[in-house]
Parts: C-alpha cells; sequence; structure tokens
C-alpha cells in the first residue's frame, strides 16, 4: 500500500511539475496582471490554485472520456492547445514597455470581475495548466489500476495535487518579491525570455500534433 501510494504521487508531481513551471507561470501572469494590491494578488493566487487543481482533477478522472465522447484526438488537442499557447506567448511578447509604463503611472484598477476572468484565462488556462499538462495528466489518468480505485491510489492523488496546488500558490503569491529581487529592467527582461519561451512550447505542441495527424494521413 505504502509503495503504491509513493509510485503514484511522485509519478504524478514528477510529470507535472516541469509542464507547469509555477515560476515562469508567475512571472508571465505578473506581467498580464500589475500592480495588484496584496489582497488582490492573494485572491488571484488562490483563484488560479483552485482553477488548475480541478482542472487537473478532471483530466486524470474523465479526460480521457470527455475527448472520447466528443470525438476529439489528442493530437488535435495538441494542435488547438498549442495555438492558444503560441498567440498567449504572442500577445505578451508584444506588449510595449511604454504601455506598461503608462499604465504604472497610472495605478489600474482591477475590478472583481475583470480579475475572475483574468485568473482563469489566461493566466490559469492555457498559461499554468496549458494542453501538454492535461494531455499528460489525461495519459497517466488511463494508467489507473486495472483492479480498480485504491485507498492508496487516491491518496496518492489527492497528495500529489496537493503539492503541485501549493507550489503553484506560493510562486503567484510571492511573485512580487521575485519582481523586487531582479528589479524593473530585470523583471521586464525575465517577462520577455519567459514570453519567448511560452511562444515556442506552443509551436512545439502545435508542431507535435500537427506531425502526428499527418503520420494518419496516407497518401495514395
Amino acid at each position: 500500500m505504502w509503495h503504491d501510494f509513493m509510485k503514484t504521487t511522485l509519478l504524478i508531481v514528477a510529470a507535472l511539475l516541469p509542464l507547469i513551471n509555477p515560476p515562469a507561470s508567475a512571472l508571465i501572469a505578473l506581467g498580464m496582471v500589475p500592480h495588484m494590491t496584496l489582497q488582490q494578488r492573494a485572491e488571484m493566487a488562490a483563484r488560479v490554485t483552485a482553477n488548475s487543481v480541478i482542472i487537473l482533477l478532471v483530466s486524470l478522472l474523465v479526460g480521457a472520456y470527455v475527448l472520447s465522447f466528443f470525438g476529439i484526438s489528442m493530437p488535435v488537442l495538441r494542435v488547438g492547445g498549442g495555438m492558444i499557447v503560441a498567440m498567449a506567448g504572442w500577445k505578451l511578447l508584444h506588449t510595449s514597455d511604454d504601455e506598461s509604463g503608462s499604465t504604472a503611472s497610472a495605478t489600474p484598477q482591477h475590478t472583481p470581475l475583470s480579475l475572475r476572468t483574468k485568473a482563469f484565462y489566461p493566466i490559469t488556462l492555457p498559461i499554468t495548466v496549458g494542453p501538454g499538462s492535461i494531455a499528460v495528466a489525461i495519459a497517466l489518468g488511463t494508467q489507473s489500476p486495472c483492479e480498480g480505485l485504491s485507498v492508496a491510489h487516491v491518496a496518492g492523488v489527492s497528495v500529489a495535487l496537493a503539492i503541485l496546488g501549493l507550489s503553484i500558490y506560493l510562486c503567484m503569491r510571492f511573485a512580487c518579491h521575485i519582481e523586487r529581487l531582479l528589479g524593473v529592467v530585470g523583471t521586464r527582461v525575465a517577462m520577455r525570455l519567459f514570453a519567448f519561451v511560452l511562444f515556442c512550447i506552443g509551436l512545439q505542441i502545435l508542431w507535435h500534433g500537427a506531425s502526428q495527424l499527418l503520420d494518419t494521413v496516407h497518401f495514395t
């Protein structure tokens, strides 16, 4: 029982944590929703964490069945998700520093509705939990024990999601400390770098899905 628990926990965390990459997601979110108050930042972190855990849990439990019900294949999921990720990275990459600077002087007021909306899209999906994470979670969900769910397996999934959720929350909540450490110029450089990486990740996911689709085409 202990072996199954540790195996499930470590497998999910090791497979999903590098894809989620909470520090990079937090810096990108910082660039998309700047100048928040401490209370707003805490609320944003809590919402992004809750959204991410729910998406991962649904993907682990019923993701494969949902895709099968709508007739969506994994390659198509990767193509569509890769396009969204690439577009988000492209948009963030071309956000002008002049625009962010003028925004800083004005100190915009984020409404609760706008924060809730941005907390789900694009910060949770696809920035934090993208199509790559969803695809891996669905694949992990199909590897459930053949004899049925055991207590050790359920406990392992719960602990793994708790670890992932905690890492997302801490990075989102205290991203401002990273901003102070890097400074204004360093933060802008880091955001541009992560935006470019995000754009490349989106293209990679799209290309991987497109290659799988092309492999299914038989030319005569």
